[in-house]
């Protein structure tokens, strides 16, 4: 897919499933998102970046472990991620967090103003990963320090048919090499690849947990990656794709509910 072409699906995409994120996705994630930040040990006084930031599920647990000397600031490509992310900041009274629409590999920011840049789920759908964490470098300073998570291994992840079942159904390619940055020492090695230094890299294995198919499959269409797909598929094309999706999960099949395994990949790193 041409890269302007794949932002623009990242964009309207997102706008789709802003409003059922959280509601699908908060719990599945929030496991790996906390991994993330203590891992990356945010402290009092820091100034944090949170590209590809959502819904501020991140964001906003980094406000809280910056304290009011602190700040966080959250940008996302989708404007109603944006919307989303502020409504919920201000429902919980944060003051220290600002959030802001940007592309993650254009960020219109400063150089060398963050201590800490943080990318959780947001580099899979990238075009340019390579430039995308030059710019997390060019904008964090000296000595400050990257984190970044990644969806896994494919073959560990049993949701990842969902991307096959929906491109039968469209002319182009659904997040072309979504997990590309969790095969190997991928994501890694693009960090040293951009300057980083004292990289480390950490797997974390997972279980999606589902209470039945319904909330299984609004979790891969509706509030997910293929939400634009979706968004424009007709009755006939819904059924047959989430018929195809409940099988490709009837391996993991609990009772009424499903427990789909995945796997997220974490890497921290500093800059010189």
């Amino acid at each position: 897919m041409e890269a302007r072409l794949q932002r623009r699906v990242q964009r309207y995409g997102w706008d789709r499933a802003a409003d059922d994120y959280e509601r699908l996705w908060q719990s599945q994630l929030s496991e790996a998102q906390a991994t993330l930040l203590a891992r990356v040990a945010p402290r009092a006084g820091d100034l944090i970046l949170d590209v590809a930031s959502g819904t501020g599920l991140v964001a906003l647990a980094a406000a809280a472990a910056v304290g009011a000397t602190g700040r966080v600031v959250g940008v996302d490509i989708s404007g109603e991620m944006v919307v989303a992310a502020r409504r919920r900041a201000a429902d919980l009274g944060l003051a220290n967090v600002e959030f802001a629409r940007m592309d993650a590999e254009s960020l219109e920011l400063a150089d060398g103003t963050f201590d800490v840049a943080l990318c959780a789920l947001g580099l899979m759908y990238v075009p340019d990963t390579a430039r995308a964490i030059r710019e997390l470098r060019r904008v964090v300073r000296p000595g400050g320090r990257i984190g970044l998570l990644v969806w896994g291994e494919r073959s560990k992840c049993g949701w990842s048919t969902v991307f096959p079942i929906v491109q039968d159904e469209v002319t182009s390619d659904v997040c072309p090499l979504f997990f590309r940055l969790g095969t190997g020492d991928a994501l890694a090695r693009e960090c040293r690849e951009a300057g980083f230094i004292a990289v480390e890299q950490h797997r974390i294995a997972t279980l999606l947990d589902y209470d039945d198919g319904e909330a299984a499959c609004d979790a891969a269409f509706v509030g997910g990656p293929v939400a634009l797909a979706w968004a424009h598929f007709d009755a006939a094309t819904r059924a047959r794709v989430r018929a195809r999706y409940l099988e490709s999960i009837a391996p993991w099949q609990v009772a009424r509910g499903y427990r789909v395994p995945g796997e997220f990949v974490i890497a921290v790193a500093a800059r010189a």
